[in-house]
């Protein structure tokens, strides 16, 4: 008797977590194809860009002057060429601490921007999964999370279309 009401009981437990609706998606293409990420990607680009074409520009006057020392060496007293050697070498380590500083800050708004853009995506994900009554909406990247997933489990599409389209309608809105 108690094998068969732990039996039962077993049965009806799998019966009921069957009804949950699940899916998963791809957390790596989502992210990529986020028509957010795309403009933010390319904003970052822009900006990269320009802070390589000024240090650029700067190590291209630095070495100028370091030409212009190297031409004019010869000409100069010991403790003058020992004295503007010493000021090219701390202008040196300036510029590269500035180069250093500058790439940094970018790299960090980047990432916020970008972790940003994750939760945002976190949250659209759960605004459809509550939509469309999943109980459960897995994530899964190129660690495989989820190993096997029955075919058609895969909504990572449906969700992008249905939350690139839903953004840049607010956006438009604006």
């Amino acid at each position: 008797m108690k094998k068969s009401i732990l039996s039962l009981a077993v049965v009806l437990l799998l019966i009921s977590c069957g009804q949950d609706k699940t899916a998963y998606v791809d957390n790596t293409v989502l992210i990529q194809d986020y028509y957010k990420m795309k403009s933010t990607e390319a904003r970052f680009e822009k900006k990269s860009q320009k802070l390589s074409e000024e240090l650029e520009s700067v190590a291209d006057e630095f070495q100028k002057e370091v030409q212009e020392f190297q031409e004019g060496m010869n000409r100069m007293s010991t403790k003058d060429r020992e004295r503007r050697q010493n000021e090219l070498m701390q202008k040196q380590q300036r510029l590269q601490q500035r180069q250093q500083q500058k790439s940094q800050m970018l790299r960090q708004e980047s990432d916020q921007a970008i972790d940003s853009l994750i939760t945002e995506v976190k949250d659209l994900v759960a605004e459809y999964g509550e939509k469309r009554g999943y109980a459960y909406i897995f994530g899964s990247n190129e660690s495989a999370n989820i190993m096997y997933a029955k075919e058609g489990l895969d909504i990572t599409e449906e969700v992008l279309k249905e939350i690139n389209s839903s953004e840049e309608n607010k956006e438009t809105e604006k």
